[in-house]
């Protein structure tokens, strides 16, 4: 797998992924087109000023678009922030074979050795169990106490409960001895 900056040509299979009611599920709606455009410009905006993003992700063996993962800047009110989250998005597709697990993972030396920060969280609905085995898998522990109603999404709405997982620097380098 390829981790590599965002091409005009990756807007169609995203738009199809965005689109796909199973792979946004755990979002308050599925995207249009126009959003899953828009969503790459912020996506671009931040590597610009960042100088981190999140990655388009690539097949090696046949360079299909698996999705998305990387690093971004929480971007609204929350007890942890500021703070950086590890996120991703894959086309159905590509779903059980790993390579969620693999990029984060990535990422999170791109965290730790690179960027040089001192702790990743990630959050998700309490109902996305399955996005909460890549965080455990990939080291990350539930901060119980850091349970939070999402602001952005509707109040009363089923996916407004989020679970918070976080890793620090010392807990990846001793999930780094441990492999």
């Amino acid at each position: 797998m390829i981790l590599r900056q965002w091409q005009d040509e990756d807007l169609r299979e995203f738009a199809a992924l965005c689109a796909d009611p199973q792979v946004m599920r755990y979002f308050p709606a599925p995207l249009t087109r126009l959003e899953a455009a828009a969503l790459i410009g912020r996506i671009r905006g931040h590597f610009h000023e960042y100088g981190f993003g999140l990655w388009a992700l690539e097949r090696k063996d046949s360079g299909a678009f698996i999705g998305m993962t990387g690093l971004l800047n929480v971007n609204f009110d929350a007890p942890f922030a500021p703070a950086i989250e590890i996120g991703w998005r894959l086309a159905r597709r590509h779903w059980g074979l790993g390579f969620a697990s693999e990029a984060a993972w990535t990422c999170l030396r791109c965290a730790f050795a690179q960027l040089q920060v001192e702790q990743v969280v990630s959050f998700t609905s309490t109902l996305n169990l399955p996005s909460q085995k890549v965080m455990q898998a990939i080291g990350m522990e539930q901060d119980l106490a850091g349970s939070f109603d999402h602001p952005r999404v509707a109040l009363g709405h089923p996916l407004r409960p989020h679970v918070l997982y976080r890793i620090d620097r010392s807990r990846w380098e001793q999930t780094l001895r441990a492999e």
